[in-house]
């Protein structure tokens, strides 16, 4: 890959697909197929871990850091593995809509792979699906018991099973994991066709000379297989439930911070244990990507933790993690993986030195260049250093068009089109403003599939705090045709990334 490149954000859920929900069957390999038609180097992806109901379905809100979201197999693949029929597929697709409907997926795509799982029981384990589970035991065999508690008719977290599952206690593991057993592997067969069919389409993508790269969200559910497998790592009273939880202080945006509520982790405690869990965490992400995205680094530098009970994140206080030893313990382990960081917001100079000494690029955000009248705003392109990415917007900000109509002031107008040199109408600005991102003296650019179509804020993915409406907007199928390859390809000849 050359040193200036470009790619396109968009999740594997947004794909067209006839069962309600993107996945990865025939639509991701079109889709790859179009970014390197289009001279793109980077498809970026949203987190593929579980999601829930309850948290929205946020991709950063799991109940595994490592298992693979079963909603996203393809009914399709399966057909073509002999696990189901064609009639069977074809008669749980959905129609085709704009927004996707969560429920309805889970049902349809739920009798599919039941079915799925039926005939495989049938026909018997295969040596590949042995040797998957003998290599991911170290999380999948957690996990599968805890998928098969969890829709085990038991209400609340872990935290509120029986003393001895609470407490792990090894017979009563035992017990469950044969109780359970049909359960248990089904789960175990789930995640092995997911990491079966994600390991195809990326096979696919290096054919194409087409990298992904993954996202690593820095915290993870205390309602999680994570937590409840390993309780020592986290912040937790005596009776296992969170002692400190994360959020991040108060700001000019809100007078009481934010209060995310997951469990902090015990740094001393994953210090002493070399960092394992994080190192295991970093080499399965390492074989599903290409190269990654570290979510809220400031994290990992200094956290802000505020007792459990406080129902704002006003009463909180810095923590200083050991980052300079945990990263130097990534380093040794993965010296080639490459990895961005997260750096939006107010960013401190221990955070500035630590990402200077590991040589890690941060982010610019072409979208909040122009909230100040400041020539050297960092998010101005003729500021960035060279080893940065550039994204004209993220999964959490509105679409260009979307900020232009909806959001941006005149004042903010005004020095978009002073920059420019020029002015613009509502539906000229996404194209102009990937273009400038494009040019940009940036390594790196990665643009949204919503900024390159022109999309309205109806397209938008995820507006922060809120708990409904997010993670749903699909793609049109007809993509190729509002964005076409050769427009994107001869952008990137332009400036030099191809």
């Amino acid at each position: 890959m050359s040193e200036r490149w470009a790619g396109v954000l968009l999740h594997i859920t947004s794909l067209p697909s006839r069962f309600g929900i993107g996945d990865l069957g025939p639509a991701a390999y079109r889709f790859a197929e179009y970014l390197a038609a289009a001279g793109q180097r980077c498809w970026q992806v949203l987190p593929l871990n579980p999601t829930q109901g309850s948290h929205g379905h946020s991709p950063y809100s799991s109940i595994s850091a490592f298992a693979g979201n079963s909603l996203l197999i393809s009914p399709e693949l399966l057909v073509a593995d002999g696990l189901l029929s064609a009639d069977e597929a074809e008669a749980r697709q959905l129609p085709a809509t704009e927004r996707m409907d969560y429920e309805a997926v889970a049902v349809a795509k739920g009798e599919l792979l039941e079915r799925a799982f039926s005939r495989f029981l049938l026909d018997g384990e295969t040596e590949a699906y042995r040797e998957f589970c003998r290599e991911q035991a170290h999380w999948l065999e957690d996990f599968a018991l805890f998928k098969a508690l969890k829709a085990d008719s038991r209400p609340g977290t872990w935290a509120d099973w029986a003393e001895p599952l609470r407490r792990r206690q090894p017979e009563a593991l035992d017990a469950e994991r044969e109780r359970l057993n049909r359960a248990v592997t089904r789960e175990r067969f789930f995640q092995f066709v997911f990491f079966k069919q994600w390991r195809a389409i990326k096979d696919h993508c290096a054919r194409l000379q087409l990298r992904i790269m993954g996202d690593i969200p820095i915290y993870v559910d205390f309602d999680s297989a994570d937590v409840w497998s390993g309780p020592h790592r986290f912040k937790l009273d005596d009776d296992l439930r969170p002692a400190f939880v994360a959020g991040v202080p108060p700001d000019y945006f809100s007078k009481t911070g934010q209060r995310w509520g997951n469990p902090v982790y015990d740094w001393e405690r994953l210090r002493r244990e070399g960092f394992a869990w994080w190192l295991e965490r970093f080499a399965h992400n390492s074989k599903l990507y290409d190269l990654v995205r570290l979510d809220h680094f400031r994290g990992f530098v200094a956290y802000w933790e505020l007792p459990a009970a406080e129902p704002t994140a006003v009463n909180g206080c810095w923590v200083e993690a050991p980052a300079e030893d945990f990263l130097g313990a990534v380093a040794a382990r993965f010296p080639e993986l490459p990895i961005i960081v997260e750096d939006l917001g107010i960013i401190t100079d221990d955070v500035r030195r630590v990402m200077q000494r590991f040589h890690l690029p941060g982010m610019k955000v072409l979208l909040f260049a122009f909230a100040a009248d400041d020539p050297r705003h960092p998010y101005l392109p003729h500021n960035y250093e060279r080893d940065c990415l550039v994204y004209t917007g993220t999964h959490d900000t509105n679409t260009l068009r979307g900020w232009f109509e909806e959001e941006a002031g005149e004042a903010e107008k005004e020095r978009l089109f002073r920059y420019l040199g020029r002015t613009l109408e509502g539906h000229q600005v996404p194209r102009e403003l990937c273009r400038l991102a494009l040019l940009s003296t940036a390594a790196r650019c990665v643009l949204p599939m919503q900024d390159l179509l022109g999309l309205p804020a109806s397209a938008r993915m995820n507006l922060p705090a809120t708990r409904s409406g997010n993670w749903t907007w699909r793609l049109p199928p007809d993509y190729p045709d509002l964005a076409p390859a050769a427009q994107l390809v001869e952008l990137c000849r332009t400036y030099g990334r191809t």
